[in-house]
């Protein structure tokens, strides 16, 4: 029995109108309980291509269908996927904890004892139940992205999208986030799509991956990290390459 897709790209167009594409006609599934990564070169289009993801902006053509409703719509139904930003997108002059909150308030009817007990699990699963009165400044970069996956948990997901979680982080904190999100996702039987250009995070957290080509602005290749890098496309092998360090 084949494992369901949560998300559905088909033949999508993503960027600005009235100018050319960034990403023309791109194609694939995510599968339940996977990890799947979006990459790509600086200007490839992957996190214009996460915001259509999320709901953000609109495709230029294109259908989407994420966790079976079709495309995903900013309304009042409640969310059934979390999203962390690049930089984390935390409220300054809220707490951690009330960050964390927001969410919850806004969508359900919970009384404020049940959300102090939510807000304080979610904080706890990220490693930072110390710091849930604490403002997002007094934080190191690494616990405001923990912070800020707290807040995109904080209404049970069946679906996180993460955009560039390991960026501006040193690598062993960056490597510290990755086994975190590991770990959430396999307690939680999360499904995760991540924008990254880290090569330690790709090969370390992702199951499969959609490489975006900022000439070619089209993804030019799907499949296991591994296979990626060993590619006889040179604009596949020359990404991993690059990413590397290598000539």
């Amino acid at each position: 029995m084949s494992t369901p897709c949560v998300l559905t790209v088909e033949d999508l167009s993503v960027g600005w109108r009235g100018e050319p594409p960034l990403v023309e006609h791109a194609c694939f599934e995510v599968k339940r309980g996977e990890v799947f990564g979006l990459l790509g070169g600086s200007g490839s289009g992957k996190s214009t291509l996460l915001r259509c993801l999320v709901g953000l902006e609109e495709p230029l053509a294109g259908r989407l269908d994420v966790l079976g409703a079709g495309p995903p719509r900013l309304d009042a139904t409640r969310p059934r996927y979390g999203v962390m930003f690049q930089a984390g997108a935390l409220f300054g002059s809220l707490t951690v904890g009330q960050n964390v909150a927001l969410p919850i308030q806004r969508w359900t009817d919970l009384p404020r004892a049940a959300v102090a007990t939510v807000v304080r699990s979610k904080l706890r699963l990220v490693g930072l139940e110390d710091a849930e009165h604490k403002l997002p400044a007094a934080l190191s970069g690494g616990m405001r992205k923990r912070a800020a996956i707290a807040r995109a948990l904080s209404l049970e997901p069946d679906l996180l999208f993460l955009d560039e979680p390991s960026s501006g982080l040193d690598p062993v904190t960056s490597a510290e986030l990755d086994v975190l999100i590991v770990t959430l996702q396999r307690a939680l039987g999360l499904t995760v799509v991540l924008v990254t250009h880290e090569l330690g995070s790709i090969f370390d957290i992702v199951d499969r991956c959609a490489l975006l080509d900022r000439q070619a602005r089209c993804v030019v290749a799907i499949g296991t990290p591994r296979a990626l890098a060993a590619s006889a496309d040179g604009r596949v092998s020359g990404f991993f390459r690059r990413a590397s360090g290598g000539a």
